[in-house]
Protein backbone atom coordinates (compact mmCIF):
# COMPACT_ATOMS: atom_id res chain seq x y z
CA UNK A 1 0.00 0.00 0.00
CA UNK A 2 1.07 3.55 -0.69
CA UNK A 3 0.32 6.82 1.09
CA UNK A 4 -0.04 9.77 -1.23
CA UNK A 5 0.20 13.16 0.47
CA UNK A 6 -0.61 16.17 -1.66
CA UNK A 7 -0.13 19.76 -0.60
CA UNK A 8 -2.33 21.94 -2.81
CA UNK A 9 -3.68 25.47 -3.06
CA UNK A 10 -6.82 25.85 -0.91
CA UNK A 11 -8.85 26.97 -3.94
CA UNK A 12 -7.91 23.70 -5.73
CA UNK A 13 -8.70 21.36 -2.86
CA UNK A 14 -12.34 20.73 -3.79
CA UNK A 15 -11.38 20.07 -7.42
CA UNK A 16 -8.81 17.49 -6.32
CA UNK A 17 -11.29 15.83 -3.95
CA UNK A 18 -13.95 15.70 -6.68
CA UNK A 19 -11.46 14.26 -9.20
CA UNK A 20 -10.41 11.55 -6.73
CA UNK A 21 -14.04 10.71 -5.92
CA UNK A 22 -14.93 10.51 -9.62
CA UNK A 23 -11.87 8.29 -10.22
CA UNK A 24 -13.01 5.84 -7.52
CA UNK A 25 -10.84 6.99 -4.61
CA UNK A 26 -13.26 8.57 -2.10
CA UNK A 27 -11.20 7.89 1.05
CA UNK A 28 -9.19 11.06 1.64
CA UNK A 29 -8.20 12.99 4.76
CA UNK A 30 -7.82 16.77 4.51
CA UNK A 31 -6.11 19.25 6.81
CA UNK A 32 -5.19 22.92 6.69
CA UNK A 33 -1.44 23.54 6.65
CA UNK A 34 0.86 26.54 6.27
CA UNK A 35 4.27 26.71 4.70
CA UNK A 36 6.44 27.91 1.88
CA UNK A 37 8.18 26.34 -1.06
CA UNK A 38 10.89 27.45 -3.43
CA UNK A 39 9.13 30.77 -3.93
CA UNK A 40 9.99 31.62 -0.28
CA UNK A 41 6.57 32.99 0.46
CA UNK A 42 5.04 36.07 -1.10
CA UNK A 43 5.82 39.78 -0.87
CA UNK A 44 3.03 42.35 -1.11
CA UNK A 45 4.43 45.87 -0.91
CA UNK A 46 6.75 45.91 2.08
CA UNK A 47 5.10 42.94 3.79
CA UNK A 48 6.46 39.42 3.28
CA UNK A 49 4.20 36.45 3.94
CA UNK A 50 6.55 33.53 4.41
CA UNK A 51 3.90 31.01 5.46
CA UNK A 52 1.14 30.59 2.91
CA UNK A 53 -2.10 28.66 3.49
CA UNK A 54 -2.31 25.27 1.76
CA UNK A 55 -4.31 22.10 2.22
CA UNK A 56 -2.82 18.64 2.65
CA UNK A 57 -4.73 15.66 1.34
CA UNK A 58 -3.86 12.10 2.43
CA UNK A 59 -4.93 8.94 0.63
CA UNK A 60 -3.77 5.34 1.06
CA UNK A 61 -4.05 3.37 -2.17
CA UNK A 62 -2.89 0.08 -3.62
CA UNK A 63 0.56 0.05 -5.20
CA UNK A 64 -0.91 -0.54 -8.66
CA UNK A 65 -3.11 2.59 -8.33
CA UNK A 66 -0.27 4.94 -7.34
CA UNK A 67 0.54 6.41 -10.77
CA UNK A 68 -3.13 6.95 -11.62
CA UNK A 69 -3.86 8.68 -8.30
CA UNK A 70 -0.77 10.92 -8.57
CA UNK A 71 -1.70 11.90 -12.15
CA UNK A 72 -5.31 12.58 -11.11
CA UNK A 73 -4.13 14.90 -8.32
CA UNK A 74 -1.64 16.68 -10.58
CA UNK A 75 -4.24 17.38 -13.26
CA UNK A 76 -6.80 18.69 -10.76
CA UNK A 77 -4.34 20.74 -8.66
CA UNK A 78 -2.48 22.43 -11.53
CA UNK A 79 -3.26 26.08 -12.20
CA UNK A 80 -3.74 26.72 -15.92
CA UNK A 81 -2.31 24.51 -18.66
CA UNK A 82 1.33 24.68 -17.55
CA UNK A 83 0.92 25.18 -13.81
CA UNK A 84 2.48 27.85 -11.63
CA UNK A 85 4.78 28.24 -8.63
CA UNK A 86 2.84 27.38 -5.48
CA UNK A 87 0.61 24.74 -7.08
CA UNK A 88 1.90 22.24 -4.53
CA UNK A 89 3.82 19.02 -4.02
CA UNK A 90 2.95 15.34 -3.91
CA UNK A 91 4.79 12.97 -1.59
CA UNK A 92 4.55 9.19 -1.96
CA UNK A 93 5.62 6.72 0.73
CA UNK A 94 5.24 3.05 1.55
CA UNK A 95 2.63 1.98 4.12
CA UNK A 96 3.48 -1.20 6.01
CA UNK A 97 0.18 -1.79 7.81
CA UNK A 98 -3.25 -0.26 8.19
CA UNK A 99 -5.60 -0.94 11.12
CA UNK A 100 -9.34 -0.25 11.06
CA UNK A 101 -10.31 0.68 14.61
CA UNK A 102 -13.98 -0.36 14.46
CA UNK A 103 -13.39 -3.87 13.10
CA UNK A 104 -9.82 -4.55 14.27
CA UNK A 105 -9.04 -5.38 10.66
CA UNK A 106 -5.30 -5.34 9.94
CA UNK A 107 -4.22 -4.85 6.35
CA UNK A 108 -0.81 -5.29 4.85
CA UNK A 109 0.08 -4.98 1.20
CA UNK A 110 -0.85 -8.64 0.72
CA UNK A 111 -3.51 -9.45 3.32
CA UNK A 112 -6.46 -8.28 5.36
CA UNK A 113 -6.94 -10.09 8.66
CA UNK A 114 -8.33 -9.42 12.16
CA UNK A 115 -5.62 -8.02 14.44
CA UNK A 116 -4.76 -10.21 17.41
CA UNK A 117 -1.94 -10.21 19.92
CA UNK A 118 -0.61 -13.43 18.36
CA UNK A 119 -0.56 -12.07 14.80
CA UNK A 120 1.16 -8.84 15.92
CA UNK A 121 3.93 -10.56 17.89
Amino acid sequence: MIMVRAIVRPEKSNEVLAALMYAGFPAVTKMDVYGRGKQRGMKVGEVTYDELPKEMLFAVVKEEDKAFVVETIMKAARTGDKGAFGDGKIFVSQVEEVYTVSSSLRETSATAEPATAASDA
